[in-house]
């Protein structure tokens, strides 16, 4: 009597992004604390960096009334008929400080120059007419009738003394640079650098430069991972070790790995976290510490890990260019956001209308390669395979489209651009 045939194990379900995304994150514990202290920094090197501290405004912004533009200061009701003429008893330039105004009388001023006291008012020079001709002082003519309140800027319009110009937790931007210089801040504390250790795996795999491509071996393929994951890692403000390709074998995995868990807070692989029986990854991270490997429900990038090896954090991401790039963008990328201290860390996205027809509804939710056009719609990049990385260089943002759903052109799609997730 023969044996009884071993019953399969049971394929294990798809994890949804979102679940996952939400025990990734809840791992993701700020590098902050007396072991790894903030860093104060110059804000001139200080876009791109997290802010740690709230920054709080010592003055006004602007600090005194002043001109919107160049033109006369007045009283509105010393001007209130066209046509009225009024001598002009000083000239006021930015960085002057002004005499209060004489009844009666304007002011020359220019654009950023404080307001005299007295003045209600400035008019721009284009509705005003200089009378160089006139005998004794300079005198002016408004052409149009004169109301109070214009083309002044009021002191604190931008910022309010005492208020909190830039709050703690946010990643800074240009524009955050500038703000914090115009409160007086010539240096930000901000969250310390994360450090990760990346490298691929894959027998397949020649760096471009080591074999011209007339002399690639059948089967090799050039390591294009690598290059845009360590771009990735430094848009995001990480600090870098490339630790380069690991052959598939289990013992230099392991060796690999042990030695990147040294002073690094993740480790980021790329490749040999499927099931196959080259897939060294699991096995390697296993035998050094722990690991939870989530297969996803999502299109590209199924295969995902995140463990831990020693005090690091572990992510593998799929070997296929773009399912490796589309399960950065979606889960390492707010994964160190969150460890730098960032609380918002989900892409925003915007419903824009398809331009094109996906009849195939896939179990899985998709990520869509897309084009936003000239007419405010999207196009759709022709080829959506894992490993089609033009995709990714043609297209502007992904579609996120759920699963079990088609789309008819016109259909209102959720878009998010790859400037946000960039960024």
């Amino acid at each position: 009597m023969n044996a009884p045939t071993a019953a399969p194990h049971p394929a294990k379900a798809l994890r949804p992004l979102d679940d996952v995304l939400a025990e990734l994150l809840g791992h993701a514990r700020p590098l902050n604390g007396a072991a790894w202290p903030d860093e104060q920094v110059s804000t001139f090197e200080a876009d791109g960096r997290v802010l740690t501290e709230s920054v709080i405004s010592p003055l006004q912004v602007p600090p005194h009334d002043n001109s919107a533009m160049d033109g006369y200061a007045l009283r509105a009701a010393d001007a209130a008929a066209a046509g009225t003429v009024l001598p002009v008893s000083q000239r006021i330039a930015a960085g002057e400080v002004p005499t209060p105004l004489q009844p009666g009388t304007a002011a020359r001023i220019f654009t950023g120059a404080p307001v005299p006291p007295g003045a209600d008012t400035v008019v721009m020079q284009e509705d005003c007419e200089a009378l160089a001709d006139a005998p004794g002082a300079p005198q002016v003519r408004f052409v149009k009738a004169v109301r109070a309140g214009m083309a002044i800027r009021r002191s604190g319009e931008d910022v309010q003394l005492g208020s909190v110009v830039l709050a703690g937790g946010q990643r800074l931007s240009p524009a955050s640079l500038g703000l914090a210089a115009s409160v007086g801040r010539a240096s930000l504390q901000v969250a310390r650098r994360p450090r990760v250790a990346l490298f691929s795996t894959g027998d397949e795999l020649v760096m471009p430069g080591d074999v011209p491509p007339e002399q690639l071996p059948a089967g090799a393929i050039y390591n294009s991972n690598r290059f845009f994951l360590r771009a990735l890692l430094l848009r995001m403000g990480c600090e870098v070790t490339d630790f380069g390709i690991v052959p598939d074998q289990l013992e230099r995995t392991r060796q690999t790995l042990a030695e990147a868990a040294q002073g690094h807070d993740l480790i980021l692989t790329s490749g040999g976290v499927s099931v196959g029986e080259e897939d060294h990854v699991k096995p390697a991270v296993q035998s050094l510490g722990e690991l939870h490997l989530w297969q996803l429900a999502i299109k590209p990038g199924k295969p995902f890990a995140y463990g831990r090896v020693g005090q690091s954090h572990f992510v593998g991401l799929p070997g296929n260019p773009v399912s490796s790039y589309v399960t950065f963008l979606m889960l390492v990328r707010p994964f160190l956001l969150r460890l730098q201290g960032v609380q918002d860390v989900r892409p925003k996205t915007v419903a824009l209308p398809a331009h094109f027809t996906w009849g195939k509804a896939d179990k899985r939710r998709e990520f869509l390669r897309v084009w936003r056009n000239p007419q405010g719609g999207l196009d759709l990049f022709p080829h959506q395979g894992s490993g089609v990385l033009t995709s990714a260089v043609w297209g502007d943002g992904l579609v996120d489209n759920p699963a079990g759903t088609t789309i008819a052109p016109g259909d209102l799609v959720a878009f998010v651009s790859f400037t946000e997730l960039l960024s």
